[in-house]
């Protein structure tokens, strides 16, 4: 049976082709020696989940680490708009100077009053809607995302993750190691 991108699930988790979690543990510890299932993270090693976690659970979670991900993203989009919003201000300062001296104080007397530091929304300059997103949307979003992961993966971060790197790295290749060069451990 297919799990996750079409990869054969683990038998140990999923107990769709019977194989004992003691084979599954042996195969892990053959391509990965000293990783053991169930074993917090230690430095070096990626992140597994604890004992008894299916698999639906691991993509769900995944999904809700995701999602954060795609608000870190639209959280950084919310940024350059703030950063691209007080530059074009600037510039329009700079412009309205320019009209200024160019002979044109009528037009640039009308940018100032109704443009240059105005609010972009209802009382709010950028910093406020950074501000307001990051202090309520973005700081409870964090929030449960971290009350998921603890309830059900022991804190793990990216664990989806760390099982798709198991299940398509190949230990003969080295551009494709478990861990990073110059750690003191193989593979």
């Amino acid at each position: 049976m297919a799990g996750r991108s079409g990869y054969p699930l683990c038998a140990a988790r999923s107990g769709n082709c019977g194989a004992s979690e003691e084979h599954r543990d042996e195969q892990t510890a053959d391509r990965h020696p000293g990783l053991r299932r169930g074993v917090g993270v230690r430095a070096g090693h990626l992140p597994r989940p604890a004992d008894g976690v299916d698999d639906k659970t691991v993509e769900a979670v995944g999904k809700v680490s995701e999602a954060l991900e795609w608000v870190e993203r639209a959280r950084g989009h919310l940024y350059s708009f703030h950063q691209e919003m007080g530059h074009a201000d600037l510039i329009l300062g700079e412009a309205a100077d320019a009209l200024e001296d160019a002979g044109h104080p009528e037009v640039a007397v009308r940018l100032r009053k109704g443009l240059i530091g105005c609010n972009v929304l209802d009382g709010r300059w950028t910093f406020q809607v950074v501000e307001e997103f990051d202090d309520g949307y973005y700081a409870s979003f964090r929030h449960h995302e971290r009350s998921v992961r603890d309830q059900l993966m022991a804190g793990r971060r990216h664990v989806y993750e760390s099982e798709m790197k198991d299940r398509e790295i190949d230990p003969a290749r080295s551009d494709q190691r478990r861990r990073p060069s110059g750690d003191g451990s193989t593979g």
